[in-house]
């Protein structure tokens, strides 16, 4: 599989090589050389037949009685009919391997037997109750979940989004720590709720209305343009060769010597300097993702969430991870995208991949930080609903039996060198990072600039990948990244 994949790879860099000057008459015949060169992996699944409304008569009900605020992807929107795997078809059949696996949601693969068997027999068995009262499989889906969690996080509260995960880890640091600002960093997100997008600080996300009371985005005080503080050390204003926790590197250098990371450092100081700047001495916490996802698979120097996490503690402050996307085995090395940072969050978001596309989400953290809940009453009609804790097991034990995080790490490494071969070769592609299959490619319009491809060739390319029969994500505040987030069974 990784092999096949790795002939799809000339599409992603366009024709524009290292030396540009070609004219569009070369860069069509290279456009259409790599589209006979690229073949799609075979596949022993035949999707059922399609039998629902025609194509337009679903694009005229989109459009007529769907708010327009839930966007589609291509020109042409894709109408799915059936999934299996790592392989989604459209209603002629036409099969799309799926290399963004749901938004970063399908796990184990689309329809995986398994976790469908479990689903369909507890169908027939309860469907819901709350959690007012017992049942089986919300006491054995947590302690299964917590068993895979460090001391001291064993202390579950089951949501069904991350959006309200997310609202909820807000809440509890809030109530425990009895203080009010939370640091976040600029290009993150933490879902489009009213509450979270105080969180969430990427620009196409924001309305305009107030929300988020009391989070603070961490920027540069020193510079006027107030340049965001998020350690990329790709595109951020320090950066090296050894930053991150990664096999590819960016292509920035740097003269560290071996242990020292200039940019963390230069990092880690205008974290402080926001600290004594912009908010109180005593904060309520810090979020962030470990890798952040919907930003781009943007990773921070290897050494910065440890340290950030110190300071925010002795402000009094609790740390979240928000492990929506990284969490569940995909990053490879590790089950959680915090453990590759050495750290131990206080609170840990989690949901997405957890269920696999089945609605459901979590908090997890300690027993004191739980209890500040427990001061009054706060309820979930449908958190830890039967239906979602026996999907959720399922998934566990598919992600274990299958080999799952293994096989994230290695065919992961098998991408990430693959792909850091096309950077060397294509001018287009600034930067190739991630771990697992948590991959970004990041489009520039030369690597001495940095600068983002420009929207109308960047979604040239993803509509022709999309034609080819390859799914891909996109993201970055220019959505100038290409995300790569794959089914852990590929």
């Amino acid at each position: 599989m990784a092999r096949a994949l790795g002939r799809l790879g000339p599409l992603w860099a366009g024709a524009r090589r290292r030396h540009p000057g070609s004219d569009t008459l070369r860069q069509q015949k290279l456009k259409r050389s790599f589209s006979m060169q690229a073949k799609m992996p075979p596949c022993d699944f035949s999707p059922g037949k399609y039998e629902s409304y025609p194509y337009e008569r679903m694009l005229k009900i989109r459009k007529q009685n769907l708010s327009p605020s839930l966007v589609t992807y291509y020109k042409k929107p894709l109408l799915l009919h059936q999934g299996h795997m790592q392989w989604l078809f459209d209603y002629e059949g036409r099969r799309y391997l799926d290399l963004f696996a749901g938004i970063v949601t399908v796990s184990v693969g689309h329809c995986h037997p398994k976790v469908t068997a479990a689903a369909q027999k507890q169908l027939g068995r309860l469907w819901h109750t709350t959690n007012i009262y017992m049942h089986p499989s919300i006491q054995e889906y947590v302690e299964k979940l917590t068993a895979l969690l460090p001391d001291p996080l064993k202390v579950v509260y089951l949501t069904n989004s991350g959006s309200e995960a997310n609202d909820l880890a807000m809440f509890m640091a809030r109530l425990y720590t009895h203080n009010f600002d939370l640091i976040c960093f600029r290009g993150g997100y933490h879902g489009a709720s009213p509450y979270t997008l105080g969180l969430t600080s990427i620009g196409s996300y924001k309305h305009g209305v107030a929300n988020g009371f009391g989070c603070q985005t961490v920027r540069s005080v020193i510079c006027k343009t107030l340049e965001t503080m998020l350690p990329d050390v790709f595109r951020g204003p320090w950066g090296g060769s050894h930053c991150r926790d990664s096999l590819v590197q960016t292509i920035r250098k740097c003269s560290c010597s071996q242990g020292c990371c200039e940019a963390n450092d230069q990092y880690i100081e205008q974290f402080k300097d926001t600290l004594s700047t912009c908010v109180p001495k005593a904060i309520a916490g810090f979020i962030a993702e470990p890798i952040q996802g919907v930003n781009g698979a943007v990773q921070y120097p290897k050494r910065f969430l440890k340290e950030a996490f110190q300071l925010v503690r002795e402000r009094g402050g609790v740390c979240i991870a928000d492990e929506v996307q990284t969490g569940f085995g995909r990053t490879g090395s590790h089950f959680w995208g915090f453990q590759t940072h050495g750290i131990v969050p206080d609170i840990v978001t989690m949901a997405k991949g957890i269920g696999n596309g089945f609605p459901m989400a979590a908090v997890i953290t300690t027993t004191e930080i739980a209890n500040s809940l427990a001061q009054n009453l706060h309820f979930n009609t449908f958190g830890g609903n039967p239906m979602a804790c026996v999907v959720g097991s399922s998934v566990l034990d598919v992600i274990a039996e299958d080999g799952l995080q293994k096989n994230s790490e290695e065919v992961g490494t098998y991408m990430l060198l693959e792909f850091a071969k096309l950077r060397d070769k294509f001018e287009i592609i600034g930067d190739v990072r991630g771990k697992g299959l948590m991959i970004g490619i990041e489009m520039v319009k030369n690597k001495d600039s940095r600068q983002p491809l420009p929207a109308e060739e960047m979604s040239q390319i993803w509509e022709d990948c999309k034609d080819m029969g390859v799914l891909i994500g996109r993201g970055g505040i220019y959505s100038q990244t290409r995300n790569v987030t794959l089914n852990s069974n590929l």
